[in-house]
């Protein structure tokens, strides 16, 4: 017999997760996806990747507001499915994942008790991190904290961004859901215990606030944090031109260690380079967008645009 089984994920990421398990020997039963969302200065509804595919699939959805809605809970209990499964959705409640005759069991983007929390992959790189990896776990009350199913370990390239972490990730991810699958419903494992450590590092969700930059950091850190919020949602920082104050983003920068004369902070565009004067040398732009402008190259920015004045960031 195939497992029954209820998937809850949005984004891409769960997407390709959810064609692996739909393309095995598995019984997708039905799918939980977040309620659509308008969005753009068109307030456009837009629906989550997830429910597209299940759309194109004819997989049966259910977008609820409530996940501890009386109807809802009925719903799923009416399936008796042997197994959910969740990867990159919000946290539910025990109301739901005490539901399925296995249990629940999460797809985390860390090697636990590592890096709990919303944004993983991001702060990995940010932290300058030489490993990382992924964690398949039984969910239970808290975030991140249930019992260690499966791990898969991976080294960190240099000049690795959240994107390209993001997709190599994946690519262990997907085998790492299927793999635990089988062991759950050939009850061939033994689960782990977390051992919570103070000194673990946390990956708290990005706001605007920790995605700015930090000019006093060091140029080694300013890429690495560039990096890992590469490209979404962007590194920012505030940009002042005499008397006018914008923001903007950098996606794409590297680092010269040099001895200057310029004023720390001060923006330099010179031959189609433009570089941020720092104390340990500059801090070299090769991708950003200025407040409205469209994310950009510096070379496309610097044939059409000028700095007449000086420049700081802040």
């Amino acid at each position: 017999m195939k497992p029954k089984i209820i998937f809850f994920g949005t984004p891409n990421f769960a997407v390709e997760v959810l064609k692996e398990i739909h393309n095995g020997e598995f019984e997708i039963q039905a799918v939980i996806t977040s309620p659509d969302k308008k969005s753009g200065r068109g307030r456009k509804v837009n629906s989550s990747p997830v429910k597209k595919f299940c759309l194109n699939k004819k997989i049966k959805l259910y977008q609820p507001t409530n996940l501890k809605e009386k109807s809802f809970i009925s719903i799923l209990k009416s399936y008796k499915s042997d197994l959910y499964i969740v990867v990159a959705f919000r946290m539910i409640p025990e109301t739901v994942w005490s539901i399925p005759k296995i249990g629940t069991f999460n797809l985390h983007a860390s090697l636990l008790p590592e890096y709990r929390g919303a944004a993983p992959i991001n702060w990995v790189l940010i932290n300058q991190e030489s490993f990382t990896g992924l964690t398949t776990f039984m969910i239970d009350n808290k975030i991140d904290t249930g019992k260690i199913l499966l791990q898969s370990k991976y080294k960190i390239k240099d000049g690795e961004t959240y994107d390209t972490l993001h997709d190599n990730l994946l690519d262990i991810g997907k085998k790492l859901v299927l793999d635990t699958i089988q062991i759950l419903y050939q009850k061939n494992f033994r689960s782990i215990e977390q051992i919570n450590n103070p000194k673990n590092r946390i990956a708290p969700k990005l706001t605007k606030s920790n995605t700015k930059i930090r000019w006093n950091n060091s140029l080694k850190e300013i890429v690495a944090f560039i990096n890992g919020l590469n490209s979404y949602p962007g590194a920012w920082s505030f940009i002042s031109q005499n008397d006018k104050k914008g923001t903007f983003k950098i996606y794409e920068s590297d680092y010269e260690y040099t001895s200057h004369k310029f004023t720390n902070n001060k923006l330099l565009s010179y031959k189609k380079t433009l570089k941020i004067a720092h104390q340990e040398g500059f801090l070299i732009i090769k991708n950003l967008k200025i407040s409205n402008k469209k994310r950009m190259n510096t070379n496309e920015l610097l044939n059409g645009h000028t700095f007449e004045s000086e420049v700081f960031v802040s």
